[in-house]
């Protein structure tokens, strides 16, 4: 499983990457693999304010609907239009290609957030 070192992650499994223009939102490469061949995603609006730990939007499978659940709070500065007509970006490159937003957000934000080691552990199957 795939969990890159330079991002934060929620137990709901965003991961949040800071950049210049604020902190960049998607889903795991876990979350897309449990959710299957994603179909649907539902993004914010441009301008709409997230509060963390609230639903933002919703990512609909072939197997499953989720919601999503922002991993700060913020502004959206942007969102990843692509998904609109290219869902599946989500599964084939849900660290890249398949982002969801951008929150103009204070970077400390993301402290509280799960590094990567963190990340594997909540993800491991139990023996």
């Amino acid at each position: 499983m795939t969990v890159p070192e330079d991002l934060r992650y929620t137990e709901e499994h965003e991961w949040v990457r800071p950049e210049d223009a604020g902190l960049r939102v998607g889903i795991t490469h876990f979350a897309q693999e449990q959710l299957g061949d994603v179909v649907y995603v539902e993004l914010p609006k441009v301008g709409a304010v997230l509060k963390a730990g609230q639903p933002f939007g919703v990512v609909e499978s072939v197997k499953a609907a989720s919601d999503l659940f922002a991993p700060v709070a913020g502004k959206v500065v942007a969102v990843n239009e692509a998904l609109l007509d290219r869902p599946d970006l989500v599964n084939q490159d849900p660290f890249g290609e398949g982002w969801m937003l951008v929150v103009d957000a204070d970077a400390a934000s993301i402290d509280a957030l799960l590094d990567a080691a963190g990340y594997r552990h909540l993800t491991e199957a139990p023996e």
